[in-house]
């Protein structure tokens, strides 16, 4: 049993993807995708939460605007990366969990159980990753 946390933000950025299963998105093309982050907790924290909604969004925030308006291809922080939408998951995830372990987002404590992160092409596909923290 978990209380959750969720916020949404976006993204638009330009990529290609490598392989033959990819077949017209081997070319550079555009992506708009929906990001939701999901906090999740065994317990609330004293305020009654399971992490600030504002620290959380801020957050989520500053990771997706890193990303927006850029060629993923040329970013040095995805060098080597198949930028599918799985990747990206794991990828925004991934920072969102630095910020919890260097204790810039949520209080520290150890209540927070897992991220999960959803980058949403459509409102028919979508994709997910989740990791503890």
């Amino acid at each position: 049993m978990s209380f959750t946390l969720t916020v949404r933000d976006h993204i638009m950025v330009a990529h290609s993807l490598t392989g033959e299963a990819f077949g017209p998105a081997q070319r550079l093309h555009g992506a708009t995708f929906v990001v939701d982050a999901a906090f999740r907790a065994r317990e609330l924290d004293a305020d009654g939460v399971v992490v600030d909604i504002g620290d959380a969004a801020a957050a989520l925030r500053e990771i997706t605007g890193s990303l927006t308006y850029r060629n993923l291809d040329d970013e040095p922080a995805l060098a080597g990366v198949n930028t599918t939408t799985e990747a990206l998951c794991r990828f925004i995830a991934d920072r969102l969990a630095e910020r919890i372990a260097d204790g810039r987002l949520g209080s520290g404590d150890g209540r927070l159980s897992s991220i999960e992160v959803t980058l949403h092409e459509s409102h028919v596909a979508w994709a997910s990753y989740e990791r503890d923290v």
